[in-house]
């Protein structure tokens, strides 16, 4: 099984990979880990993308797909995969259309994570408080440039999916098991 993970920053959908990983054994890919492991590795895309971050720009969508191609063709992604922060803009949803396409493989679900944005606000202040402010982006005002970047940018994949008839929402705002319950419905197609 294949599947995307969609939503707002601090929907949740890193603890959900996480809990899909334990349970169902899909391999998560994050595109930001792929970048630097392929840097790390040498391979030709990743001496791309080596030149390109160290002149300060951000990688291309054609050095991305290429780093998610590479890591596709590891024997531990046959099992299935969580796309993680992956794909961002309609223009990257298309190229992993095509490389899935070319691949023999299929993009099983899209899993959209509906949370109101003043909910994540507060989720995001909350955790500040208990954590004592320890990450970087937890404040509020972090979080809601993001969130423009998100519906701008991110969220008009929300209807690319809706069309393919992939895409599958889940109510966010409900507790930690709760979505992941949701989630579990969806995929299993309950």
């Amino acid at each position: 099984m294949n599947i995307i993970l969609l939503g707002p920053p601090g929907a949740g959908k890193g603890t959900q990979a996480e809990r899909l990983v334990a349970e169902r054994g899909l391999l998560q890919l994050s595109t930001g880990d792929m970048l630097r492991a392929a840097v790390a590795a040498g391979t030709e895309v990743g001496q791309k993308a080596k030149a390109v971050m160290e002149a300060g720009q951000l990688v291309s969508d054609e050095i991305v797909i290429g780093v998610v191609s590479e890591r596709l063709d590891q024997p531990d992604a046959k099992g299935g995969v969580i796309f993680d922060g992956f794909p961002r803009t309609t223009a990257q949803a298309e190229a992993l259309d095509a490389l899935l396409a070319e691949k023999g493989m299929t993009l099983d679900a899209v899993v959209e994570m509906q949370v109101d944005d003043d909910l994540l606000v507060g989720r995001i202040q909350t955790r500040a408080t208990e954590t004592g402010g320890s990450r970087a982006d937890d404040n509020a005002e972090t979080l809601k440039a993001r969130l423009k970047v998100y519906h701008a940018e991110t969220a008009p994949l929300i209807e690319y999916y809706r069309k393919t008839g992939k895409l599958k929402t889940v109510d966010g705002s409900l507790s930690i098991d709760g979505v992941t319950e949701a989630i579990r419905k969806v995929l299993d197609g309950k």
